[in-house]
């Protein structure tokens, strides 16, 4: 069982997680065209922002690696009679890319979690249609302090210039990020903000 997996049945239950993924839905509406647009959430976890988006959507397909976390997903899509969803287990560094193109790529503090960088992003312009956008939502590069002593498989928050070029080299087009939301968490028993931003960029 991955740490994803053990998590996900009480992932929902934290105030600041609902608040985040709601706050980012909006700003990422606000930002993009999303009314009856395609949209691949990546790295959904329990699917929080997808369901952020989910009622100007057309489709949000909801993809993550994790099994628990997309059980859970499968259970929320269920009870809630969202027929515009679908769950979907992938890698899109290690499976074929699904058939379908995407009007929205998105994510949610999924890409600090995502050893390759360069790659991941490569892969999100292959699935977007012409046209499309990608609007990630991640940390401020930071000194360790966010996950704590002994995490060691996750980027430690981005620069901003350097994103901004990666994406850049990627294929997309006039990458600009903004913060969106702050986190304050206790660090050696001192509150500490943690800025979340949002990079949105085009596909051409």
């Amino acid at each position: 069982m991955s740490e994803f997996d053990a998590k996900a049945v009480t992932w929902d239950q934290d105030p600041m997680k609902v608040e985040r993924a709601l706050t980012v839905g909006r700003a990422i509406a606000e930002a993009v065209p999303v009314e009856g647009r395609r949209i691949l959430e990546y790295g959904c976890g329990t699917g929080l922002l997808g369901f952020a988006l989910q009622p100007q959507a057309g489709h949000v397909t909801l993809a993550d690696t994790s099994e628990g976390m997309l059980e859970v997903l499968r259970g929320k899509i269920a009870a809630t009679g969202a027929e515009n969803m679908a769950p979907l287990r992938l890698d899109l560094l290690a499976d074929p890319l699904p058939e379908a193109r995407f009007d929205v790529v998105c994510s949610l503090m999924t890409l600090h979690h995502i050893p390759d960088t360069e790659g991941i992003l490569r892969k999100f312009h292959e699935v977007l249609a012409p046209g499309g956008w990608v609007a990630l939502a991640d940390l401020d590069a930071e000194d360790g302090s966010f996950h704590g002593a002994g995490v060691t498989d996750v980027h430690l928050g981005f620069d901003r210039e350097r994103l901004s070029r990666q994406l850049s080299e990627a294929g997309f087009q006039e990458p600009r990020i903004e913060t969106v939301f702050r986190i304050t968490r206790p660090v050696e028993g001192t509150p500490r903000v943690f800025p979340i931003f949002l990079a949105l960029a085009r596909r051409g």
